[in-house]
């Protein structure tokens, strides 16, 4: 900002204050004491106004207003370039160093504590009741938006208290898809098998692969269907449709871990359009420290704890 245009924003404040303090007590100088029946000569529908001053808590309200812009504009930035006189803040106060200031505060404070988690491996933090409640906390915190905060998932978002994993359950696997986050995607298959294809594929996997039965009336080839799968589909899910952790490709065999929907409807959806999803890296915003922490929460949710549900 320009010397011009902080002094005409700082004249212009500080004018603003010193005109509304003199307004109040000019006005306040004016008043007659005590209350009086005199009205103002005025009427609103029968409703008329007393020619009373204003209570006394009310012009220490107005003048105890004015007071605080002074001290906070003395304090922050406001006045044009004026920095603020508040201390601990190099260059002046701004939102951006408060929060830095806070964030400073607090690694110093329980940075130690997760370090002493860090190094211990995930799955004894996993057994320490003090650790699962930290990260409980954690996960109801940046997790429960898309997980739920009882870990359960929701339709595109997988249920992590099961034994149903897309890119593996174990301690260091959960710990990486965390870190790292994961990409997935499933390609849309409608305009490369055209409707039959998608239809007849879409009975195979619910019927052979899920174990699954088919609703009653619906005309498909399941034979066919196998033929489309083994040419198409087993790259990515297997042979046996038990998927690929590697590739995030989902075990068709279990549909307790489809999180986009079981039935024959759904199953098409996603042949025919496909699906993509993405679990956004948490390493630059956590920290390796609080994510080792949090995996260990996760870790522990599949195991054999059901009390452990985020937030409690």
């Amino acid at each position: 900002m320009t010397s011009f245009w902080s002094w005409y924003i700082t004249l212009l404040t500080i004018g603003t204050l010193v005109a509304l303090l003199w307004l109040v007590f000019a006005t306040r100088k004016g008043e007659q004491k005590g209350s009086t029946d005199q009205t103002l000569g005025h009427s609103f529908d029968g409703i008329e106004e007393y020619d009373n001053p204003l209570p006394k808590w009310w012009f220490l309200l107005f003048v105890g207003t004015i007071v605080f812009a002074i001290v906070y504009l003395a304090l922050y930035p406001g006045l044009g370039n004026w920095k603020g006189v508040l201390p601990g803040y190099e260059g002046g106060w701004t939102q951006d160093k408060q929060w830095q200031r806070e964030v400073d505060r607090a690694n110093a404070e329980y940075g130690p504590i997760f370090a002493k988690y860090a190094s211990m491996s995930i799955a004894d933090v996993a057994k320490d009741e003090h650790a699962l409640k930290m990260g409980g906390r954690l996960f109801a915190t940046y997790c429960s938006v898309c997980h739920g905060s009882d870990a359960k998932g929701a339709v595109g978002f997988p249920n992590l208290t099961d034994s149903n994993w897309r890119w593996g359950g174990d301690p260091d696997t959960i710990k990486t898809s965390i870190l790292q986050g994961r990409i997935a995607a499933m390609p849309a298959w409608g305009e490369i098998l055209g409707e039959d294809g998608v239809k007849n594929v879409a009975a195979y996997v619910r019927q052979e692969l899920a174990g699954q039965k088919l609703p009653e009336g619906v005309q498909v080839d399941v034979a066919a269907g196998q033929q489309v799968f083994n040419g198409n589909c087993a790259a990515c899910h297997g042979a046996t449709g038990q998927g690929t952790p590697v590739m995030g490709a989902p075990d068709l065999t279990h549909p307790a871990g489809w999180i986009y929907g079981s039935s024959l409807a759904q199953i098409q959806q996603t042949v025919r359009y496909g699906r993509n999803g993405q679990m956004p890296a948490q390493e630059d915003h956590l920290g390796n420290d609080k994510v080792h922490l949090l995996a260990a929460y996760v870790y522990s949710l599949s195991q054999q704890q059901p009390e452990h549900v985020a937030g409690k």
